[in-house]
């Protein structure tokens, strides 16, 4: 497999007019039934993603074709479930292995769409989750309407780690980039790694590990942040580099969502909503999060005093260590994804969260890609409000778990905060995208 792996990244190397394709065939094959399992499409999408950034492809055109080929596959793999039903277990190499199946459907039966967006993330699950929904028939509509949405996060999570290391390898960076960018990256990795496993193992001290290890790589950041220039202005570079007119308005709708004004609506509005539906512990976790997240940051910002990127035409006046939209998204999305995950296995849990983290991270690299922000700012946000996020958990959780909320109260939260996010966005929009000009 090996040898095999090396032959076709060195071939699309040396052609690499036919990498497009390549992306839109391997993304299509890595959410296919049965191939997804055997083809180590993981390994392959970053190396494609590091030859697409290293200059053959846009970032937008590498994200669309891997889109669109994990799509395809989820229908194939939705027709083969479709057209064979349980006949399906007789199939070559699932008749030999009748745990991919098995496994899938248990977790379809017991999560149902949901299994579809969490199941995107989890490797053995991600290629046959469509079938068995084709299997078990599963509306169409809803399915693709899922599948959309499941592929949207997945192609970014997957295709944008790659891209960005080969846009990096292209560009001359800062003296010092690589070296900054390595402590920075290995001891993130560290930290996550800790707090992914202790939570796969159930451990009672997970969440208060995961404040104390957030809490040590925030005083690391603010400690160290002045020595952090080249890997600052190295991304800054990289990020600015992609920037056009039409994804300036999109990306001004995106940090639009982490403004204050809109934080505090959709704050006030999920308190307010999990009050009226009682859910008392829940509701305190929630206000206590965001509340302590907030005055926090003003703190620190106003502590540190950093001055701005010098980016944009009439540069914001207030400060940016740590910054503000990357704190209040990731506490926002953060306690999103502990309510939806209370109640379930440690792997659903940290699939909620990565779900949650995807929006808040976009809003943070918003901020980096209008150039009002450095990218240890928004590391430094994120940071503050995974510890406050963990220790306000911890406290709640003293005498005993938050409890799992009913799914028809998780619905409607999600639905009016996503609802109350997207009025606020649209409706101000013009004077954002006059602000976040060059």
């Amino acid at each position: 497999m090996t040898q095999w792996y090396d032959q076709v990244t060195a071939w699309l190397g040396a052609n690499p007019e036919w990498l497009g394709l390549a992306i839109f065939l391997i993304a299509c094959i890595e959410c296919l039934a049965v191939a997804g399992i055997v083809v180590p499409g993981v390994a392959l999408l970053f190396a494609v993603g590091v030859m697409a950034g290293s200059g053959a492809l846009e970032l937008w055109e590498t994200l669309l074709l891997a889109y669109t080929g994990g799509l395809v596959g989820d229908l194939i793999s939705y027709g083969i479930g479709r057209r064979f039903h349980q006949n399906i277990r007789g199939l070559p190499l699932l008749r030999d292995h009748p745990e991919w199946i098995g496994s899938a459907e248990t977790y379809f039966q017991r999560y149902g769409v949901a299994s579809l967006l969490l199941g995107r993330y989890i490797g053995p699950l991600r290629p046959m989750l469509p079938m068995v929904a084709g299997m078990l028939d599963m509306p169409l509509p809803r399915f693709i309407a899922v599948s959309m949405l499941a592929a949207a996060g997945w192609a970014v999570a997957y295709l944008l780690p790659g891209w960005a290391t080969g846009a990096a390898l292209r560009l001359p960076l800062p003296e010092g980039f690589w070296g900054e960018a390595a402590v920075v990256l290995a001891a993130m990795a560290i930290v996550l790694g800790l707090i992914i496993q202790a939570t796969l193992l159930e451990r009672r001290w997970a969440n208060p590990m995961a404040a104390g290890l957030c809490l040590a790589a925030l005083a690391a950041l603010l400690l160290g942040w002045p020595h952090l220039q080249g890997f600052d202005q190295g991304l800054m570079a990289l990020v600015q580099d992609q920037r056009t007119a039409k994804l300036d308005h999109f990306m001004v709708l995106i940090t639009r969502l982490g403004d204050f004004q809109t934080q505090l609506l959709v704050g006030a509005a999920l308190g307010a909503l999990l009050l009226i539906a009682r859910q008392w512990r829940a509701a305190g976790f929630a206000i206590a999060t965001l509340a302590a997240t907030g005055l926090a940051n003003s703190a620190l910002k106003h502590f540190f005093a950093r001055a701005r990127p010098d980016i944009l035409m009439e540069p914001l006046t207030s400060y940016s260590f740590p910054s503000g939209h990357s704190s209040a998204a990731f506490a926002f999305f953060l306690v999103l994804g502990i309510l939806a995950g209370r109640g379930q296995p440690g792997r659903l849990r940290l699939t909620w969260l990565l779900l949650a983290c995807l929006p808040a991270l976009a809003i943070a690299l918003s901020r980096v890609y209008l150039g009002v922000h450095w990218p240890s700012d928004v590391l430094a946000g994120s940071l503050l409000a995974a510890c406050i996020c963990a220790a306000c958990l911890v406290v709640m959780q003293r005498a005993a778990p938050l409890s799992a909320m009913a799914p028809q109260v998780w619905l409607l939260v999600l639905s009016a905060c996503l609802a109350l996010f997207g009025g606020i966005a649209t409706w101000a929009l013009p004077t954002a995208i006059a602000r976040y000009s060059y």
